[in-house]
């Protein structure tokens, strides 16, 4: 499966080129479409506005558990990444690690495209918090999570998928 990066939308607040904002969402954009782990799921993501992240992902057999639906492993992961990237729109220095993470599962999904959407909620200077919650693609909300993050030694500038393109 490969993951895609969608540029930040016309009229998110992002599309201005010369913004730093601007140009710190999209190479976030690039850090999580070349990140490897991606490369196991078919995804995108778009950075909506500062606090917010939205990704799109294709749940199909490949990421079932023995019963038939999706792993509780990807609903972690789309939850983790969406707060995550809602939370590192508002740290252009560091890569954010995530320290705890609380998630609950409200319902099973077995195919189709989900949307996990991240907003972050709390904090600024050393930890941050966020939410994420995942929609199906009938709009019901199939699963919720809340982390905290906090800021690393890891420079966003020396890692190699952070660039604006």
């Amino acid at each position: 499966m490969l993951s895609t990066a969608t540029p930040p939308e016309p009229g998110s607040g992002c599309d201005e080129a010369a913004t730093g904002a601007a140009l710190h969402w999209r190479a976030l954009v690039n850090l999580y479409a070349t990140a490897p782990i991606n490369n196991l799921f078919e995804s995108r993501i778009t950075i909506t506005e500062e606090g917010r992240a939205r990704i799109e992902f294709l749940v199909d057999e490949r990421v079932y558990h023995a019963a038939g639906a999706a792993h509780g492993t990807v609903y972690f992961k789309m939850l983790d990444d969406a707060a995550f990237y809602a939370a590192n729109t508002l740290v252009t220095d560091r890569f954010l690690l995530t320290t705890s993470f609380n998630l609950h599962f409200v319902r099973p999904v077995r195919k189709g495209w989900v949307t996990a959407e991240g907003r972050w909620i709390s904090g600024r200077r050393r930890v941050l918090v966020a939410e994420s919650r995942l929609v199906d693609a009938d709009g019901e909300e199939i699963g919720r999570g809340t982390g905290t993050f906090q800021r690393s030694r890891i420079a966003l500038s020396g890692l190699a998928g952070y660039r604006p393109e």
